[in-house]
C-alpha cells in the first residue's frame, strides 16, 4: 500500500510517500480501506519529534480515518464487510489501509460522506472525554473554549451549544471569532485585541464560566483561574503556549477549583470504546439531524501531506484539514 512516513524529525517536507506492507491485524482489530484521513496537531508534534508513538502503535502518522471494512472479525458488532465506518486509531491513518480497533469504530452518520466522517473521531472523542467526562460540564453550565477555530474548538462549540450550554470562544482574528459565533458561540473573543477574562466576566455578570477547555497552557493559566466560576473546572489538553504556568493555590482552595488534563492517544481500547458508545448515543443523532456538522477547511490528496502540515502550522484554517486517500 501507499503511505506517508516520517523520514526524519523536522519540517513538513520530511513527510514522504512510501510503499508499506498492509497492516497485520491484532486481536480485536479490523482493516479499513481508507477513503479519507484527518490531519491533527498531534501529527505535527509527532513529525517534529515531540510526540512519542505509543508502544505497539504504527509509526505512520494519522489518528482518524474513514473508509470501507475489508477484513477482520466483526463478531456481534453489527458491522459487515463493505460497511463504511470512521475510526479513532493510535496511528497509521496516512495510508491506503489502516488497522483499527473494532471497538473504536463508528458508523458514518446518516447524511455524511466518508470524507466528512473522517473529520470526526479525533476531535469528537477528545471533546467528549474531556469536556463532558473529565470536566463534567452539566446542564445549565457555561463553557469557554480556547482556540475556538481549531478542529477541537469547532467541535466543542457545536456539541456544547447543541446540548444547551452557553459557550464562549477565543480565536486569533475577528473573522475567526465570527466563525465561532456562526457555529454557536455566544461570543467570539479576539485574544490579540481583547482580554478574555474581562469579556467573560462581563458577559456572566462577574460569575465566570464553569468549564474551560484549554489548548494553550503557559501564561494563560493564572488568567483562566480568575475566569472560572466557584467550583469551576479547567481541563488542559495541549500546551501550545508552554508547559509551565503560575497557579494561585489560594484561589483553588478558596473557590474549590479543579485543574486537570489528559491525553487520549495512550489510553486503552476499553476507555475509548466507552467514549465511542457515548458518542453514538448522544452525539451521532445530532450529526444525523444537522445540529452538529463537520467543519472542513481544506482537503489535500495523500501525497500532499506535507502541504497539509504546513497549513496546519500556519493556523490560517478554521476547522479541519483532511487528506483524501482513495
Amino acid at each position: 500500500m501507499k503511505a506517508i512516513e516520517i523520514t526524519e524529525f523536522g519540517a513538513p517536507e520530511v513527510l514522504q510517500l512510501c510503499e508499506r506492507p498492509l497492516p497485520q491485524l491484532k486481536s480485536g482489530e479490523i482493516l479499513i480501506k481508507v477513503q479519507a484521513a484527518g490531519v491533527n496537531r498531534p501529527d505535527v508534534f509527532q513529525r517534529q519529534g515531540n510526540y512519542p508513538v505509543p508502544p505497539g502503535a504504527s509509526d505512520l502518522p494519522g489518528l482518524e480515518v474513514a473508509g470501507e471494512i475489508v477484513d477482520g472479525e466483526l463478531g456481534d458488532s453489527g458491522f459487515r464487510k463493505g460497511d463504511l465506518v470512521c475510526a479513532l486509531v493510535q496511528g497509521g491513518g496516512y495510508a491506503e489501509y489502516c488497522a483499527a480497533p473494532l471497538a473504536q469504530c463508528l458508523p458514518v452518520p446518516s447524511g455524511l460522506t466518508a470524507l466528512q466522517a473522517a473529520a470526526l473521531p479525533e476531535t469528537f472523542f477528545t471533546v467528549w472525554s474531556n469536556v463532558f467526562e473529565r470536566a463534567r460540564l452539566s446542564p445549565g453550565e457555561t463553557l469557554l473554549v480556547q482556540g475556538g477555530s481549531s478542529g477541537i474548538g469547532v467541535t466543542a462549540i457545536q456539541i456544547a451549544t447543541a446540548l444547551g450550554h452557553r459557550v464562549f470562544a477565543t480565536a486569533g482574528s475577528d473573522d475567526k471569532c465570527r466563525a465561532c459565533e456562526e457555529l454557536g458561540a455566544e461570543l467570539g473573543i479576539n485574544y490579540r485585541t481583547e482580554d478574555f477574562e474581562e469579556v467573560v466576566k462581563t458577559a456572566t455578570q462577574g460569575r465566570g464560566v464553569d468549564v474551560i477547555l484549554d489548548m494553550v497552557g503557559g501564561d494563560y493559566l493564572p488568567r483562566e483561574i480568575k475566569t472560572l466560576a466557584d467550583d469551576g473546572r479547567l481541563v488542559v489538553i495541549a500546551l501550545l503556549g508552554g508547559a509551565k504556568g503560575q497557579l494561585d493555590l489560594s484561589q483553588v482552595l478558596r473557590r474549590r477549583l479543579t485543574v486537570t488534563g489528559s491525553t487520549l492517544r495512550p489510553r486503552p481500547v476499553e476507555f475509548k470504546a466507552s467514549i465511542a458508545a457515548q458518542l453514538k448515543e448522544r452525539v451521532w443523532p445530532l450529526l444525523a439531524g444537522g445540529k452538529v456538522k463537520p467543519v472542513i477547511y481544506r482537503t489535500f490528496p495523500l501525497a500532499q501531506a506535507a502541504q497539509a502540515h504546513a497549513l496546519m502550522e500556519s493556523s490560517a484554517h478554521v476547522g479541519k484539514i483532511m487528506l483524501t486517500v482513495s
